[in-house]
C-alpha cells in the first residue's frame, strides 16, 4: 500500500530564555504527499492549541546536524539534559515575539524516516502548471 501521509505526536519543551523551567508541550508533526516539501507542525498544551507552522522538510532534516535557516524560523542541534535535540527558534515578525522549542532529535529523525517512505529526499516534485491553473481559477 502506498502511503500518502504520516504524522507523529512528540514531546516538546518550550525553552525559557530567562533561565526558568522549560514548559512541556505536545507537538504534532505531519507530512502529506500532496505538499512534498513541507512539514506542518501544531503545538499545544492540554488546554490550548498554539499557532500552526509550516517548515521546509529539508531544513528540518539539516537542522539535526547544523544550524540552518534565517528570519522567522531557524533550526540547529542542541544538547540538553535529556539528550540530543533539535532547537527550533520561531519569530512572528522581524523583531517580534518569538519562542524556542526543543524537540527530541530521535523523535524527529523517526518522523523524517517515515516521510522518506512516502517520498524520498530529492524525489519531490511540484506541479507548477496545476498550481497556476488553480490560482488563476480563483
Amino acid at each position: 500500500m502506498l502511503l500518502s501521509r504520516v504524522s507523529a505526536l512528540i514531546a516538546v519543551r518550550l525553552h525559557a530564555e530567562d533561565g526558568g523551567d522549560d514548559v512541556p508541550l505536545l507537538g504534532r508533526l505531519s507530512y502529506d504527499r500532496a505538499d512534498p516539501y513541507a512539514v506542518r507542525a501544531q503545538f499545544f498544551t492540554r488546554d490550548t492549541a498554539l499557532p500552526s507552522w509550516c517548515f521546509d522538510r529539508q531544513m528540518l532534516a539539516e537542522g539535526l546536524q547544523r544550524p540552518v535557516g534565517e528570519g522567522d524560523v531557524t533550526f540547529r542541534p542542541q544538547w540538553t539534559a535529556g539528550g540530543e535535540a533539535v532547537r527550533i527558534a520561531l519569530r512572528d515578525s522581524a523583531g517580534g515575539q518569538g519562542a524556542v522549542l526543543l524537540l527530541d532529535a530521535r523523535a524527529v529523525t523517526g518522523f523524517l524516516d517515515e516521510t522518506y517512505a512516502v517520498i524520498a529526499p530529492g524525489a519531490e516534485t511540484f506541479d507548477a502548471d496545476g498550481f497556476l491553473e488553480e490560482l488563476l481559477a480563483r
